[in-house]
């Protein structure tokens, strides 16, 4: 069964939909979707103790519950790289990224749901994340990739089983091929962006950090920022976790782009309540291939999330990807070029504590250029 109460709704229009339809946006305005659904709350701290050693243990805070799907992801380690700022491991997932917390929420809700397939689409992590979950629940899974996506992540995707749709063009072509492919009947669109379970999932990140941190988060927590999903997963947290008493101020959320990609940073220091007027167009290159996203479809939610944090955006070059990459490394962590955006932000920060998540692993994308 599903979690109890549980419905989508549309932030724009108001429009209601039930989560057991195949039904992937807003019919109205075709945007994504939020979720309402009844918490088993309050998450208790004394409860904590003897449950699974994964993310599922915050049941009471989750839309589902008693998952076949899972790989035993979450509650990953965090340890300091210096006196204010430490990192959170999580490219120690099953599949080697964050991606995890996300779609094992999807493919236990399509697991549920019994469509006729699965379709994704990625830039790559969410596209491996998706196929092995898919895979653990013997779901019949196509993944949409750009052309030019890291080899060892196609690889993945396809040791897997999924089937793999490499798109001409970019990451806004991929997604519009998956789409389309979505409003098929009896298809399930395990959308990393669209679907709110993936924000769900992705929550469970600061729930680990406030356990492990004795029931506290630091001064701010630092994300890479492409479409969102972790950024948008860690403003719910902080605000489930501050409505239950659990907490008694939220963390600045501070958002990271690639410089060369950045139109979530520019609507923010132009104090716009959404993306500017861009000329369309192909994206910038960049390293930092993740979060490469010109237009994410959670912009508004995105700007109004770290600005109610009291947070801020940050961007950084390629070159103090590389160099970031590299400072990693040499302090033991070997991570892709998406996930040292933040250490390569914030790594110099003296005056408040802060944690950077190490998303991906480096086996994913290899050194820089």
């Amino acid at each position: 069964m599903l979690a109890a109460m549980a419905t989508y709704h549309c932030p724009q229009d108001g429009t209601l939909a039930e989560t057991t339809s195949l039904t992937w946006c807003c019919p109205v305005c075709r945007g994504p979707w939020d979720l309402d659904f009844e918490s088993a709350g309050p998450l208790r701290p004394d409860a904590l103790s003897g449950r699974v050693n994964s993310l599922w243990r915050y049941e009471e805070v989750l839309p589902l519950s008693s998952p076949v799907t899972t790989l035993g992801e979450g509650r990953t380690p965090l340890v300091p790289l210096t006196g204010t700022v430490s990192a959170k491991l999580d490219f120690l997932m099953p599949t080697l990224s964050f991606k995890d917390r996300g779609a094992v929420m999807l493919a236990e809700l399509a697991r549920r749901l019994s469509p006729g397939r699965v379709v994704a689409d990625s830039s790559g992590n969410a596209g491996t994340a998706v196929a092995a979950y898919c895979a653990r629940a013997a779901l019949p899974c196509t993944v949409y990739v750009p052309e030019g996506t890291s080899p060892k992540k196609t690889e993945q995707i396809r040791a897997h089983g999924a089937r793999l749709e490499i798109v001409p063009g970019g990451r806004e072509s991929t997604a519009m091929a998956a789409r389309a492919a979505a409003d098929e009947p009896g298809t399930f669109y395990a959308s990393h962006v669209f679907n709110p379970y993936f924000l769900h999932g992705t929550k469970t990140y600061v729930y680990e950090l406030w356990e492990d941190l004795g029931g506290r988060l630091p001064d701010a927590i630092a994300v890479p920022v492409g479409n969102g999903t972790l950024l948008l997963g860690a403003a719910l947290a902080t605000a489930e976790l501050h409505a239950q008493g659990l907490i008694d101020t939220r963390p600045a959320l501070v958002a990271v782009q690639a410089e060369a990609v950045s139109p979530l940073a520019a609507a923010f220091h132009a104090g716009a309540q959404d993306l500017l007027e861009a000329p369309a167009g192909p994206a910038s290159p960049t390293l930092a291939e993740g979060i490469a996203i010109p237009r994410p479809p959670r912009a508004r939610a995105i700007l109004a999330a770290v600005r109610e944090s009291g947070g801020t955006f940050l961007t950084v070059t390629e070159d103090q990807i590389r160099s970031a990459q590299l400072d990693l490394a040499a302090r033991g962590f070997y991570v892709e070029t998406t996930g040292v955006a933040c250490w390569a932000a914030v790594g110099g920060w003296t005056d408040r504590s802060v944690v950077v998540p190490l998303c991906g692993a480096g086996l994913k994308t290899g050194l820089a250029g």
